[in-house]
């Protein structure tokens, strides 16, 4: 990616920033290391340059306080960033690497996020813990229950209705401080089911006051969970080009490998973020098993090919609506026929 202006490639950390740079009259190269607590103030007083970061924690922070500084920042995917690592690895030899990799033609690079994107996000991201917390007691409980005979159902809704009878017959024969025991885990489990609630309920007030995650709500498979978590996690759709883009950027997309003009595709690439291909994949499950009119030609789909590739083949679909109408500022349309432009 060729630029006119100073590039300086940084490589953060949580007290220590080295910075690489070249000045662009003398050819000095430039290497310097700062505190955390001097490293806005020496942007403050450098001319505008491009910033290149490789795309980590807190690096959206430091992006947003750099674009109010004036200059340009870009943050860059660690695996663009690792092929240009030479020799051992250090601080120095990082922050060559990131500015290297910054001005290779056709580099991607991490999208900016607001503060109330990534508040957004950083509910999702809470939510996902307590439900893998959650997940986790319940089947600890479920095998501890299984070792005195009580053999549960699978899922939430099964063990809630068997919970409580299986415990008063325990409690018959265990010791009265491995029951109390057994029925705190089981209160606990409540605690974290109210917790998720609480946190979902947020959510929803936010998707109700913000217009484009109600608009890709009205695509079938995208509920308010995926509508907010996409909203807040795709930044400005322009960032991407198309809503192919798009979907591979969710890993949706066949991988392939080819060599001597001959090209095998592969399953999908699983690339970007999981939780949102989760999302997708179980919304496009759903409408492909509970709709009463699924789309004709994932019907068609069906009759050849596994489950699966067509569940994807829908999500895939859904990701590039979703694309369209926040790159469009347009409304869902059930029956829609794209135009070449």
């Amino acid at each position: 990616m060729k630029t006119n202006r100073t590039v300086v490639g940084v490589d953060t950390a949580k007290r220590v920033f080295q910075l690489h740079s070249i000045d662009m009259e003398t050819g000095e190269i430039v290497d310097l290391k700062l505190t955390r607590a001097k490293f806005l103030e020496h942007f403050a007083n450098h001319t505008s340059c491009v910033v290149a970061m490789e795309a980590c924690g807190g690096t959206q922070h430091w992006a947003r306080q750099l674009q109010e500084l004036g200059h340009e920042p870009r943050l860059l995917p660690a695996k663009t960033v690792r092929p240009f690592v030479a020799g051992n690895k250090n601080d120095a030899k990082d922050a060559k690497a990131i500015w290297t990799a910054a001005q290779q033609p056709g580099v991607k690079t991490v999208a900016i996020k607001s503060e109330e994107q990534q508040a957004v996000l950083a509910m999702h991201r809470m939510r996902q813990q307590l439900v893998k917390f959650r997940t986790a007691q319940i089947n600890g409980l479920r095998g501890l229950l299984t070792e005195f005979g009580e053999v549960m159902p699978k899922g939430r809704a099964g063990i809630r209705r068997r919970i409580a009878p299986a415990l008063e017959r325990v409690a018959e024969r265990l010791p009265a401080m491995v029951v109390d025991t057994l029925r705190e885990q089981w209160a606990r489990i409540g605690e974290l089911d109210r917790q998720i609630g609480e946190i979902e309920r947020r959510i929803k007030v936010w998707h109700r006051s913000n217009p484009a995650s109600k608009r890709i709500a009205e695509i079938p498979g995208v509920g308010e969970l995926t509508a907010t978590a996409v909203v807040a996690a795709m930044g400005d759709p322009s960032a991407f080009r198309s809503g192919r883009e798009f979907a591979a950027w969710l890993g949706l997309v066949p991988r392939h490998v080819g060599t001597g003009g001959r090209v095998r595709v592969l399953g999908i690439s699983k690339r970007g973020d999981r939780y949102l291909r989760t999302l997708l994949i179980h919304g496009a499950r759903s409408v492909l098993n509970n709709a009463k009119a699924p789309p004709e030609w994932a019907v068609r789909l069906a009759e050849r090919r596994p489950d699966n590739v067509v569940t994807v083949a829908l999500a895939n679909k859904t990701a590039r609506t979703i694309w369209a109408l926040l790159a469009h500022d347009r409304a869902y349309q059930a029956n829609f026929v794209s135009q070449p432009a």
